[in-house]
Protein backbone atom coordinates (compact mmCIF):
# COMPACT_ATOMS: atom_id res chain seq x y z
CA UNK A 1 0.00 0.00 0.00
CA UNK A 2 1.45 3.37 -1.03
CA UNK A 3 2.02 5.46 2.08
CA UNK A 4 3.84 8.42 0.51
CA UNK A 5 2.38 11.69 1.84
CA UNK A 6 4.11 14.97 1.20
CA UNK A 7 3.24 16.43 4.59
CA UNK A 8 5.28 19.59 4.01
CA UNK A 9 2.83 20.72 1.35
CA UNK A 10 -0.35 19.80 3.25
CA UNK A 11 -2.80 22.14 4.95
CA UNK A 12 -4.44 20.30 7.85
CA UNK A 13 -7.57 21.17 9.82
CA UNK A 14 -8.27 19.50 13.18
CA UNK A 15 -11.81 19.72 14.54
CA UNK A 16 -11.78 19.65 18.32
CA UNK A 17 -8.16 20.72 18.03
CA UNK A 18 -7.89 21.89 21.67
CA UNK A 19 -8.73 18.42 23.04
CA UNK A 20 -6.24 15.84 24.33
CA UNK A 21 -5.83 14.12 20.98
CA UNK A 22 -5.88 17.33 18.96
CA UNK A 23 -3.08 18.98 20.92
CA UNK A 24 -0.82 15.93 20.86
CA UNK A 25 -1.51 15.35 17.16
CA UNK A 26 -0.65 18.97 16.36
CA UNK A 27 2.46 18.77 18.52
CA UNK A 28 3.65 15.67 16.62
CA UNK A 29 2.87 17.28 13.26
CA UNK A 30 4.82 20.45 14.06
CA UNK A 31 7.77 18.52 15.49
CA UNK A 32 8.13 15.67 12.99
CA UNK A 33 6.19 16.41 9.78
CA UNK A 34 6.26 20.22 9.31
CA UNK A 35 3.04 20.72 7.30
CA UNK A 36 2.42 23.95 5.45
CA UNK A 37 -0.30 25.00 7.88
CA UNK A 38 -2.48 23.55 10.67
CA UNK A 39 -5.89 24.99 11.53
CA UNK A 40 -7.22 24.46 15.06
CA UNK A 41 -11.01 24.42 14.76
CA UNK A 42 -12.93 24.45 18.05
CA UNK A 43 -15.70 26.36 19.80
CA UNK A 44 -14.02 27.38 23.09
CA UNK A 45 -12.04 30.61 22.93
CA UNK A 46 -10.57 30.06 26.40
CA UNK A 47 -9.13 26.65 25.47
CA UNK A 48 -7.66 28.16 22.30
CA UNK A 49 -6.10 30.98 24.32
CA UNK A 50 -4.69 28.53 26.89
CA UNK A 51 -3.36 26.32 24.12
CA UNK A 52 -1.65 29.25 22.43
CA UNK A 53 0.09 30.50 25.59
CA UNK A 54 1.15 26.97 26.62
CA UNK A 55 3.56 26.69 23.68
CA UNK A 56 1.29 26.36 20.66
CA UNK A 57 2.08 29.78 19.24
CA UNK A 58 3.71 28.49 16.07
CA UNK A 59 3.78 30.60 12.88
CA UNK A 60 2.17 27.73 10.93
CA UNK A 61 -0.79 27.45 13.34
CA UNK A 62 -4.14 29.17 12.83
CA UNK A 63 -6.97 29.28 15.36
CA UNK A 64 -10.57 29.23 14.12
CA UNK A 65 -13.49 29.64 16.51
CA UNK A 66 -16.34 27.51 15.21
CA UNK A 67 -18.69 24.64 15.94
CA UNK A 68 -19.08 21.51 13.82
CA UNK A 69 -22.82 22.17 14.05
CA UNK A 70 -22.26 25.23 11.82
CA UNK A 71 -21.90 24.05 8.22
CA UNK A 72 -21.12 27.48 6.77
CA UNK A 73 -18.33 28.09 9.28
CA UNK A 74 -16.84 24.69 8.43
CA UNK A 75 -16.94 25.55 4.72
CA UNK A 76 -15.10 28.80 5.43
CA UNK A 77 -12.51 27.07 7.61
CA UNK A 78 -11.85 24.32 5.04
CA UNK A 79 -11.01 26.62 2.15
CA UNK A 80 -7.63 25.47 0.82
CA UNK A 81 -7.43 22.53 3.27
CA UNK A 82 -6.00 19.17 2.11
CA UNK A 83 -6.56 16.93 5.16
CA UNK A 84 -9.19 17.05 7.92
CA UNK A 85 -8.82 15.13 11.18
CA UNK A 86 -12.24 15.03 12.83
CA UNK A 87 -11.95 14.65 16.61
CA UNK A 88 -14.72 16.99 17.81
CA UNK A 89 -17.39 15.14 19.80
CA UNK A 90 -19.34 15.01 23.01
CA UNK A 91 -17.56 12.06 24.65
CA UNK A 92 -18.75 11.67 28.24
CA UNK A 93 -21.25 8.80 28.44
CA UNK A 94 -23.37 10.25 31.30
CA UNK A 95 -23.50 13.69 29.66
CA UNK A 96 -24.67 12.16 26.39
CA UNK A 97 -27.33 10.12 28.19
CA UNK A 98 -28.65 13.20 29.99
CA UNK A 99 -28.42 15.49 26.93
CA UNK A 100 -29.33 13.13 24.07
CA UNK A 101 -30.24 15.73 21.45
CA UNK A 102 -27.02 17.64 22.10
CA UNK A 103 -25.01 14.44 21.54
CA UNK A 104 -26.84 13.81 18.26
CA UNK A 105 -26.38 17.41 17.09
CA UNK A 106 -22.62 17.33 17.67
CA UNK A 107 -21.65 13.70 17.02
CA UNK A 108 -24.00 12.85 14.16
CA UNK A 109 -25.13 16.10 12.53
CA UNK A 110 -21.73 17.67 13.19
CA UNK A 111 -20.06 14.74 11.41
CA UNK A 112 -22.47 15.17 8.53
CA UNK A 113 -21.48 18.85 8.32
CA UNK A 114 -17.77 17.93 8.26
CA UNK A 115 -18.48 15.53 5.38
CA UNK A 116 -20.50 18.09 3.42
CA UNK A 117 -18.00 20.92 3.94
CA UNK A 118 -15.05 18.73 2.92
CA UNK A 119 -16.82 17.68 -0.27
CA UNK A 120 -17.83 21.26 -1.07
CA UNK A 121 -14.30 22.63 -0.60
CA UNK A 122 -12.32 19.82 -2.26
CA UNK A 123 -10.57 18.42 0.81
CA UNK A 124 -8.64 15.30 -0.25
CA UNK A 125 -8.70 13.17 2.92
CA UNK A 126 -10.94 13.19 5.99
CA UNK A 127 -10.09 10.89 8.91
CA UNK A 128 -12.59 10.58 11.76
CA UNK A 129 -11.82 9.26 15.24
CA UNK A 130 -14.18 6.58 16.51
CA UNK A 131 -14.30 4.32 19.56
CA UNK A 132 -14.84 0.73 20.64
CA UNK A 133 -18.13 1.93 22.13
CA UNK A 134 -19.45 2.26 18.56
CA UNK A 135 -19.46 -1.55 18.24
CA UNK A 136 -22.77 -3.07 19.39
CA UNK A 137 -23.51 0.15 21.31
CA UNK A 138 -25.55 0.11 24.51
CA UNK A 139 -25.32 3.84 25.27
CA UNK A 140 -26.16 6.93 23.24
CA UNK A 141 -22.54 8.01 22.90
CA UNK A 142 -21.69 4.69 21.24
CA UNK A 143 -24.80 4.90 19.05
CA UNK A 144 -23.86 8.38 17.82
CA UNK A 145 -20.31 7.25 17.05
CA UNK A 146 -21.64 4.23 15.17
CA UNK A 147 -23.87 6.54 13.12
CA UNK A 148 -20.88 8.82 12.46
CA UNK A 149 -18.78 5.83 11.34
CA UNK A 150 -21.50 4.79 8.89
CA UNK A 151 -21.68 8.34 7.55
CA UNK A 152 -17.94 8.44 6.92
CA UNK A 153 -17.98 5.07 5.16
CA UNK A 154 -21.04 5.59 2.99
CA UNK A 155 -20.30 9.22 2.09
CA UNK A 156 -17.54 7.97 -0.18
CA UNK A 157 -20.39 7.13 -2.56
CA UNK A 158 -21.16 10.86 -2.85
CA UNK A 159 -17.47 11.62 -3.32
CA UNK A 160 -16.88 9.00 -6.01
CA UNK A 161 -16.36 11.50 -8.83
CA UNK A 162 -14.16 13.83 -6.77
CA UNK A 163 -10.81 13.65 -4.98
CA UNK A 164 -12.38 13.58 -1.51
CA UNK A 165 -12.07 10.40 0.54
CA UNK A 166 -13.41 9.52 4.01
CA UNK A 167 -12.19 6.91 6.53
CA UNK A 168 -12.30 6.26 10.28
CA UNK A 169 -9.97 5.00 12.99
CA UNK A 170 -11.51 2.99 15.85
CA UNK A 171 -9.65 2.18 19.06
CA UNK A 172 -10.17 1.69 22.81
CA UNK A 173 -9.61 3.70 25.97
CA UNK A 174 -6.72 6.17 25.91
CA UNK A 175 -4.39 5.76 28.89
CA UNK A 176 -4.68 8.64 31.34
CA UNK A 177 -7.21 10.64 29.31
CA UNK A 178 -9.86 12.74 31.06
CA UNK A 179 -12.41 10.46 32.69
CA UNK A 180 -10.26 7.33 32.38
CA UNK A 181 -9.76 5.00 35.30
CA UNK A 182 -6.15 5.74 36.35
CA UNK A 183 -6.72 9.42 37.26
CA UNK A 184 -9.84 8.35 39.19
CA UNK A 185 -7.92 5.72 41.14
CA UNK A 186 -5.06 8.15 41.84
CA UNK A 187 -7.56 10.62 43.35
CA UNK A 188 -9.11 7.86 45.50
CA UNK A 189 -5.78 6.44 46.64
CA UNK A 190 -5.46 8.67 49.72
CA UNK A 191 -8.83 7.46 51.01
CA UNK A 192 -7.59 3.82 51.23
CA UNK A 193 -10.62 2.69 49.23
CA UNK A 194 -10.94 2.36 45.44
CA UNK A 195 -14.30 1.95 43.77
CA UNK A 196 -14.62 -0.44 40.84
CA UNK A 197 -17.81 -1.25 38.99
CA UNK A 198 -17.17 -4.98 38.51
CA UNK A 199 -14.09 -7.11 39.25
CA UNK A 200 -14.51 -8.96 35.94
CA UNK A 201 -14.33 -5.78 33.82
CA UNK A 202 -11.77 -5.57 31.01
CA UNK A 203 -10.84 -2.79 28.61
CA UNK A 204 -8.69 -2.18 25.54
CA UNK A 205 -5.88 0.28 26.14
CA UNK A 206 -3.76 2.52 23.92
CA UNK A 207 -1.47 5.42 24.77
CA UNK A 208 -2.17 8.82 23.28
CA UNK A 209 1.13 8.72 21.38
CA UNK A 210 0.32 5.30 19.94
CA UNK A 211 -3.09 6.56 18.85
CA UNK A 212 -1.58 9.60 17.14
CA UNK A 213 1.04 7.55 15.27
CA UNK A 214 -1.64 5.11 14.17
CA UNK A 215 -3.91 7.88 12.89
CA UNK A 216 -1.05 9.48 10.94
CA UNK A 217 -0.16 6.16 9.35
CA UNK A 218 -3.79 5.47 8.44
CA UNK A 219 -4.16 8.91 6.86
CA UNK A 220 -1.16 8.10 4.70
CA UNK A 221 -2.57 4.74 3.62
CA UNK A 222 -6.34 5.33 3.42
CA UNK A 223 -8.15 4.71 0.16
CA UNK A 224 -11.58 5.76 1.42
CA UNK A 225 -14.31 3.76 3.15
CA UNK A 226 -12.14 1.81 5.59
CA UNK A 227 -12.39 1.59 9.35
CA UNK A 228 -8.88 1.04 10.75
CA UNK A 229 -8.54 -0.90 14.02
CA UNK A 230 -5.15 -1.27 15.75
CA UNK A 231 -4.14 -4.47 17.51
CA UNK A 232 -3.94 -3.23 21.08
CA UNK A 233 -3.69 -5.01 24.44
CA UNK A 234 -6.33 -5.54 27.08
CA UNK A 235 -6.15 -4.97 30.80
CA UNK A 236 -8.21 -5.94 33.83
CA UNK A 237 -9.53 -2.95 35.73
CA UNK A 238 -8.94 -4.73 39.02
CA UNK A 239 -5.24 -5.14 38.11
CA UNK A 240 -4.94 -1.40 37.56
CA UNK A 241 -6.51 -0.75 40.95
CA UNK A 242 -4.04 -3.09 42.66
CA UNK A 243 -1.09 -1.41 40.94
CA UNK A 244 -2.25 2.09 41.93
CA UNK A 245 -3.01 1.20 45.55
CA UNK A 246 -1.93 -2.33 46.54
CA UNK A 247 -3.10 -1.96 50.15
CA UNK A 248 -6.41 -0.22 49.44
CA UNK A 249 -9.79 -1.85 49.85
CA UNK A 250 -11.66 -2.46 46.58
CA UNK A 251 -15.35 -1.64 46.71
CA UNK A 252 -17.57 -3.00 43.92
CA UNK A 253 -20.31 -0.47 43.16
CA UNK A 254 -21.94 -2.19 40.18
CA UNK A 255 -21.88 -1.46 36.47
CA UNK A 256 -23.15 2.02 35.65
CA UNK A 257 -25.92 2.71 33.12
CA UNK A 258 -24.56 2.49 29.57
CA UNK A 259 -21.43 0.61 30.63
CA UNK A 260 -20.29 -2.78 29.30
CA UNK A 261 -18.46 -5.53 31.14
CA UNK A 262 -16.15 -5.98 28.11
CA UNK A 263 -15.63 -3.78 25.04
CA UNK A 264 -15.55 -5.00 21.42
CA UNK A 265 -13.48 -3.61 18.54
CA UNK A 266 -14.63 -6.04 15.82
CA UNK A 267 -17.84 -8.07 16.06
CA UNK A 268 -18.63 -11.34 14.32
CA UNK A 269 -20.76 -9.93 11.49
CA UNK A 270 -18.21 -7.23 10.75
CA UNK A 271 -15.39 -9.79 10.67
CA UNK A 272 -16.61 -11.05 7.29
CA UNK A 273 -15.58 -7.70 5.79
CA UNK A 274 -12.33 -7.39 7.75
CA UNK A 275 -8.76 -8.10 6.74
CA UNK A 276 -5.95 -8.75 9.20
CA UNK A 277 -2.49 -7.19 8.83
CA UNK A 278 0.52 -7.54 11.10
CA UNK A 279 -0.48 -4.84 13.57
CA UNK A 280 -4.00 -3.80 12.59
CA UNK A 281 -7.32 -4.79 11.08
CA UNK A 282 -9.01 -3.04 8.16
CA UNK A 283 -12.80 -3.18 8.02
CA UNK A 284 -13.73 -2.75 4.37
CA UNK A 285 -16.94 -1.11 3.18
CA UNK A 286 -19.76 -3.56 2.50
CA UNK A 287 -20.52 -1.91 -0.85
CA UNK A 288 -18.17 -3.22 -3.55
CA UNK A 289 -19.13 -0.54 -6.07
CA UNK A 290 -16.43 1.92 -5.07
CA UNK A 291 -12.99 2.17 -3.47
CA UNK A 292 -11.77 0.84 -0.13
CA UNK A 293 -11.02 -2.72 -1.26
CA UNK A 294 -7.36 -2.40 -2.25
CA UNK A 295 -6.44 -4.09 1.03
CA UNK A 296 -7.45 -7.51 -0.33
CA UNK A 297 -3.95 -7.98 -1.77
CA UNK A 298 -2.03 -7.40 1.47
CA UNK A 299 -4.34 -8.60 4.25
CA UNK A 300 -5.76 -11.98 5.15
CA UNK A 301 -9.45 -12.70 5.85
CA UNK A 302 -10.57 -13.40 9.40
CA UNK A 303 -12.03 -16.81 10.31
CA UNK A 304 -15.80 -17.25 10.59
CA UNK A 305 -17.17 -16.03 13.89
CA UNK A 306 -14.07 -14.01 14.77
CA UNK A 307 -14.60 -11.47 17.55
CA UNK A 308 -12.00 -9.03 18.84
CA UNK A 309 -13.13 -8.18 22.36
CA UNK A 310 -11.27 -7.04 25.44
CA UNK A 311 -11.87 -10.34 27.23
CA UNK A 312 -10.72 -12.68 24.43
CA UNK A 313 -7.62 -10.72 23.45
CA UNK A 314 -4.36 -12.60 22.87
CA UNK A 315 -2.33 -9.69 24.29
CA UNK A 316 -2.66 -8.49 27.89
CA UNK A 317 -0.80 -5.81 29.79
CA UNK A 318 1.38 -7.32 32.52
CA UNK A 319 1.57 -5.94 36.06
CA UNK A 320 5.00 -4.46 35.27
CA UNK A 321 3.64 -2.76 32.15
CA UNK A 322 0.73 -1.38 34.17
CA UNK A 323 3.19 0.00 36.74
CA UNK A 324 5.04 1.83 33.96
CA UNK A 325 1.77 3.25 32.63
CA UNK A 326 0.64 4.42 36.08
CA UNK A 327 4.03 6.08 36.63
CA UNK A 328 3.70 7.83 33.27
CA UNK A 329 0.23 9.16 34.15
CA UNK A 330 1.50 10.38 37.54
CA UNK A 331 4.35 12.22 35.84
CA UNK A 332 2.01 13.85 33.32
CA UNK A 333 -0.34 14.95 36.09
CA UNK A 334 2.60 16.48 38.00
CA UNK A 335 3.75 18.36 34.90
CA UNK A 336 0.29 19.73 34.20
CA UNK A 337 -0.17 20.90 37.80
CA UNK A 338 3.27 22.51 38.17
Amino acid sequence: MDSATDWKNQVILVTGGTGSFGKKFIEAMLRDYHPQKIIVFSRDELKQHEMRISGFDHPDLRYFIGDVRDLNRLRRAMQGVDIVVHTAALKQVPACEYNPMEAIKTNVLGSSNVIEAALDTGVKKVMALSTDKAVNPINLYGATKLAAEKLFVQSNAYAGGTATRYSSVRYGNVVGSRGSVIPVFLRQKNKDKLTITDERMTRFWITLDQGIRFVIRCIEQMQGGEVFVPKIPSMKVVDVARVVAPEAELESIGIRPGEKLHEVLIHEDEARLTLELDDMFVVQPSEALWFGHAWQDIGKPLPDGYRFSSDNNSEWLTIDQLREIVSMVKAEQFESSS
